[in-house]
């Protein structure tokens, strides 16, 4: 159920122009007379309306402006913004580190009651130990980070798992038995990072489910993403970061957990799987 970043994007951009197509048919201008009162050629409208141009928000000011509906020009910059900010390549997000990234997404997890996320790749990161951490991150700096904030970039990390611990917050994990013999790091950082996950998903608003290997499953693995409230998907691509508001599309990712989390196993079964993936480290 891959989400590509350039169709979720484009589709934002497209109800954006769909927007802008609106406020000048109720104007009552013709394309030829906006681009006139804007000073742009009839082919840049043209763009704007078809969403091939992203416009920027001085274009929506002049839009607004020679539509004689400046009330909307601020709505409409916010879309704007929005749909700038719904991918991210990874080297504009971790251009000065990697603890301004961690930092950064704080606040949504603070203002999340009820989460739900989905790893084939990693262990979920509330769920995840200080090693295990490094492990990870160190691995992401070496390939692509010029600054070297990994232990910032950790304990920003470990801070922000206060959460598992502190308000109404429910959660529930989900994660491919793949996950637990993928040993990122040592055996002793794995076999803790393993103990972890059996703490933490004995604790009463932590759900854990472990989806097992060799199913006749009617749903495949997926690429990891979590879901905040029903408001949000934010989806770690090769490429990039994906952030998703699109109801229709968080709906997507809501159904594809659902059916995920049927396939999963849960309580002594999953710590099962989980011991027997301690006892392959040696």
């Amino acid at each position: 159920m891959a989400v590509s970043a350039s169709s979720s994007v484009q589709r934002a951009r497209q109800d954006l122009a769909d927007r802008l197509g609106e406020t000048l048919r109720e104007s009552g201008l013709k394309g030829r007379e906006l681009a006139a009162a804007c000073g742009w050629y009839p082919s840049k409208v043209s763009r704007l309306l078809n969403g091939h141009t992203p416009p920027s928000e001085d274009d929506i000011r002049q839009w607004c402006r020679a539509c004689g509906a400046e009330d909307r020009a601020a709505d409409l910059i916010a879309s704007v913004r929005a749909v700038a900010g719904m991918f991210v390549e990874w080297r504009r997000m971790e251009r000065t580190g990697l603890r301004q990234a961690q930092e950064a997404r704080r606040p949504l997890y603070e203002r999340t009651h009820r989460f739900r996320a989905y790893s084939s790749w990693l262990v979920p990161g509330l769920l995840q130990t200080r090693g295990y951490t490094a492990s990870v991150l160190r691995g992401i700096q070496r390939r692509r980070v010029l600054v070297d904030d990994v232990d910032a970039a950790v304990a920003a990390r470990m801070e922000r798992q206060h959460i598992l611990y502190e308000g109404d917050h429910q959660f529930a994990f989900l994660i491919e038995e793949s996950v637990l013999r993928s040993c990122l790091a040592g055996a002793d950082v794995m076999t803790g990072q393993l103990n972890q996950l059996a703490t933490v998903g004995s604790l009463p608003n932590v759900s854990l489910g472990v989806v097992p290997m060799g199913l006749d499953r009617s749903r495949m693995p997926v690429e990891g993403f979590w879901i905040f409230d029903a408001a949000q998907v934010n989806v770690e691509l090769v490429s990039g970061y994906l952030t998703i508001t699109q109801p229709s599309e968080v709906t997507a990712y809501a159904e594809a957990f659902a059916e995920l989390a049927e396939q999963a196993v849960y309580g002594p079964d999953a710590r099962a799987l989980i011991t027997s993936a301690i006892a392959a480290l040696g």
